[in-house]
């Protein structure tokens, strides 16, 4: 296993010669500060390293049974939306990094991201994501809020406060001309053909930085409108060698089955599109003010995760036999261990 400092190294010279010119080289220099946070930030911002690594730190996950996986599965990579027919809905809502691997890899990468967040209540950690995951198997469905799951509605409630807060941040955004590529695929993600529209670059997350990151912002019918534009690369999961084809797989995973689609997200070559709006986003500890690491939104968390994974295919049988014949606290054990080379490729990079 190689030092997270060549790690970086190598990583980095990957992406730019991925992305050449377009390449954002201030957010890499934030994206290195951010990584000096803590243990749960690092984690979010070196997905390509816990590809590298997990199945040599967690070797007995290697032959559980493969599906389509999020890959950058973690406590803030879920959000709310609103789908065809304008229901609130809540999910996974990034699937940059998605790309076919053991199903149990997903559970331990969430799992040791709220090991990561919170060092109490580890065993409810557990219990809580595989009980909802389970749970998912048996019955899955898309979380669709605006009847049932009265208690995580109420949770994720924009104040006005948050709104305020989003739209002073779109106006406050730096006007710049997006490349003519960039303002074709934003403006023809808005409602209505030939509006005019401003477009800014936009550093956002911690994974995705380095890549470019437009928004377009328009008036529709009295208010703004806002789309986001992002540049894919292709997953690190199957950048390690042997892991299979290296075909963008985040649209077939957005949109599968168990889904409860958002009609605004869209991939259009090497570039995804999505819409922005207090109700359109992710949901972060720090900035949202809501306690991620709770038994009933961990379930909620291994519930939509099944969802995901059998989205695009029919394993539940084989995931269930699977978790069937793995022992004890598997589960926890393997997070710990994730959890624990993550802290340590932190200290690593903070002393570095």
């Amino acid at each position: 296993m190689t030092n997270i400092r060549k790690s970086v190294r190598d990583y980095e010279a990957w992406m730019a010669k991925q992305l050449g010119r377009e390449l954002v080289a201030k957010d890499i220099a934030l994206k290195h500060e951010k990584m000096r946070e803590s243990p749960f930030v690092f984690l979010r911002a070196t997905y390509w390293r816990w590809a590298e690594t997990i199945l040599e730190v967690c070797p007995d996950l290697a032959d559980a049974t493969p599906v389509l996986g999020v890959g950058d599965i973690h406590l803030e990579n879920f959000g709310t939306w609103r789908d065809a027919d304008g229901r609130l809905v809540w999910g996974v809502n990034d699937f940059d990094e998605a790309a076919r691997m053991p199903y149990a890899v997903d559970l331990v990468r969430l799992a040791a991201s709220a090991l990561l967040a919170n060092a109490g209540r580890r065993r409810e950690i557990g219990e809580a994501i595989l009980e909802g995951y389970v749970h998912g198997l048996h019955a899955p469905r898309p979380i669709v809020l605006d009847r049932d799951w009265a208690w995580l509605r109420e949770l994720l409630a924009v104040s006005d406060k948050q709104r305020a807060k989003f739209w002073s941040k779109i106006e406050e955004a730096e006007r710049t001309p997006a490349p003519a590529p960039y303002r074709r695929a934003l403006s023809d993600a808005m409602p209505q053909a030939r509006l005019d529209m401003w477009t800014a670059r936009r550093s956002a997350g911690s994974g995705s930085l380095g890549r470019p990151r437009w928004i377009g912002v328009a008036d529709w019918q009295g208010a703004p409108v806002v789309r986001e534009l992002k540049v894919m690369l292709v997953s690190a999961w199957v950048l390690v060698r042997g892991r299979g084809s290296q075909a963008l797989r985040c649209e077939d995973v957005a949109n599968g089955r168990y889904r409860a689609k958002d009609p605004w997200h869209r991939h259009q070559g090497r570039v995804v599109v999505r819409r922005l709006s207090p109700n359109n986003r992710k949901i972060e500890a720090e900035k949202g003010g809501v306690a991620l690491v709770t038994p009933d939104l961990l379930h909620a968390m291994g519930l939509e995760l099944a969802n995901v994974h059998l989205g695009t295919s029919s394993r539940s049988e084989a995931i269930l036999r699977d978790l069937e014949a793995r022992k004890g606290d598997w589960l926890l054990d393997n997070a710990k261990r994730a959890a624990a080379a993550v802290a340590h490729d932190f200290e690593d990079w903070r002393s570095a």
